[in-house]
């Protein structure tokens, strides 16, 4: 891209991400939605908890810098941070859903990593990004090369080299990276592999923007199916057959490689235990940075999975019109029949050729079997006198799984993590069994929780009996912890 001045001035005015740093919220917005959204790899958030977060990250800066520093509400902050002239946060519905839901834009994310790029390096290697370079290029020429002499030349040379390095290792000599170069080359690891959950986002949202054009397109289309359908799929196989849209294809099939997968895990285990590594102090989340790159492909394809369910459903519902068409003509057909039916035409009206002869067997009809009748007791009905109490009928107990996933948040905020048994001291059971098993849910669909069975904990609550007496009541299970 040309840097002129006519390209950068249209830059500032209309991209999303030159628009967010030139915001006087800047600092909070570029914070906060690395903190909430990048940090942790969170591809989508639901409103409720993205207004909980931002309004506690609301209330300490209000705390430091005065009452009036930021002024509006946090909901109102992220819808103005959505609306479509900023574009900082997308804004959708899921599907079977009411709530709101929000994810980052590219264009946010790549603003956030150029600022990350900003700070001071305490180390700036250059050798491994020498090496990598100098790799590739050996690759893109070899990959390239049609001469099939040169290329068995060129391994020949390699197994040389490899078995000289066979027998210098045999013989004692063994060269090791010094700790300058583990280091230099553990930190462009993990600057590619930031770069890398990046422009998962930046892929998704070219297919998304496929799938808004295909659903305009749908909504607008009067001709035939055969012509959209052609239309559409061309496009896109267009994006799919793209070299962005084949290297994600070969990324995806790599990664999705169950030995691939126990391989990298098992490098990074190797690697984060070097103490070359473990003086950087590097992310927790680096361990798993590959579960991650899962996450977001997935969340890529998806997207894809919508194109095709939004296309489906427009061959259904073009199905349906058609079908509909049909019974229009049928119905047509039998409303002039019975007009025609008091002053029947003279001769022959129309004459249908059988395909095939009709054949009557007699023997192979069923026998009669007389209808069965329904006897009705005469029975003289009473009006009952018993004495019923109704108020069981309006005595239902209902869970609000909402406040008890706050209790949770809330709890977690200065603290890495808490039992179950702590939450419930925290704030005891009002319901007795029936919220403690929505604890239990909440740990296995909303919450990152771990399992001890080696630890038994015995949860304790009191209830009510009818006759106004309290008794208590515990339940031993294994150890609940939920970590933030």
């Amino acid at each position: 891209m040309s840097l002129d001045y006519a390209t950068l001035e249209l830059l500032r005015q209309n991209h999303p991400a030159w628009r967010l740093l030139n915001s006087p919220h800047a600092p909070l917005i570029a914070s906060f939605l690395h903190r909430v959204f990048i940090a942790p790899n969170i591809r989508v958030m639901a409103q409720a908890d993205l207004a909980e977060a931002l309004e506690d990250e609301l209330f300490a800066l209000r705390e430091r810098l005065g009452a009036q520093a930021f002024p509006k509400s946090a909901l109102d902050y992220i819808n103005d941070w959505a609306a479509t002239e900023k574009g900082w946060l997308r804004k959708f519905y899921l599907q079977a859903s009411d709530e709101a839901h929000f994810d980052l834009t590219p264009s946010t994310e790549k603003a956030t990593a150029w600022l990350g790029t900003l700070t001071e390096r305490s180390f700036v290697g250059t050798e491994s990004r020498l090496l990598t370079l100098f790799e590739l290029l050996k690759q893109m020429s070899e990959g390239s090369e049609t001469d099939p002499e040169t290329r068995i030349a060129e391994l020949h040379k390699r197994r040389d080299e490899i078995d000289v390095e066979i027998g210098r290792i045999t013989a004692g000599d063994l060269p090791l990276l010094d700790d300058t170069a583990v280091k230099d080359r553990f930190q462009q690891f993990i600057q590619l592999a930031r770069e890398l959950l990046t422009d998962f986002r930046e892929v998704e949202h070219n297919f998304r923007g496929l799938d808004r054009r295909v659903r305009e397109r749908i909504a607008l289309w009067e001709g035939s199916k055969g012509a959209l359908l052609e239309d559409i799929m061309g496009e896109r196989d267009a994006i799919a057959d793209s070299d962005q849209g084949r290297s994600f294809r070969a990324f995806w099939d790599f990664l999705m490689s169950s030995r691939r997968q126990e391989e990298l895990s098992n490098l990074l285990e190797r690697v984060l235990n070097l103490s070359p590594v473990a003086e950087l102090k590097p992310d927790a989340r680096i361990r798993r940075v590959h579960y991650d790159w899962l996450e977001a492909g997935e969340h890529t394809q998806r997207t894809v999975a919508q194109l095709s369910q939004q296309l489906r459903r427009f061959l259904d519902d073009q199905a349906w019109l058609e079908n509909r068409r049909i019974m229009d003509i049928l119905h047509g057909i039998e409303a002039k029949a019975l007009l025609l039916r008091g002053s029947q035409p003279s001769g022959e009206v129309m004459s249908i050729a059988d395909t095939a002869a009709d054949i009557e067997l007699p023997m192979e009809r069923p026998l009669h079997t007389p209808a069965i009748k329904s006897f009705i007791a005469d029975i003289e009905l009473e009006v009952g006198d018993a004495d019923l109490d109704a108020a069981a009928l309006y005595s239902q107990i209902v869970i609000d799984k909402a406040q008890l996933s706050r209790h949770i948040r809330h709890a977690l905020q200065d603290r890495a993590q808490i039992t179950l048994a702590e939450l419930c001291k925290l704030q005891p059971l009002q319901h007795g069994l029936a919220e403690l098993v929505t604890y239990l849910q909440l740990a296995s669909d909303s919450f990152k929780t771990v399992l001890d069975e080696d630890k038994q904990e015995i949860i304790m609550w009191t209830c009510e009996q009818p006759d106004g007496m309290t008794t208590t009541k515990q339940a031993q299970l294994p150890r609940v912890i939920f970590v933030r």
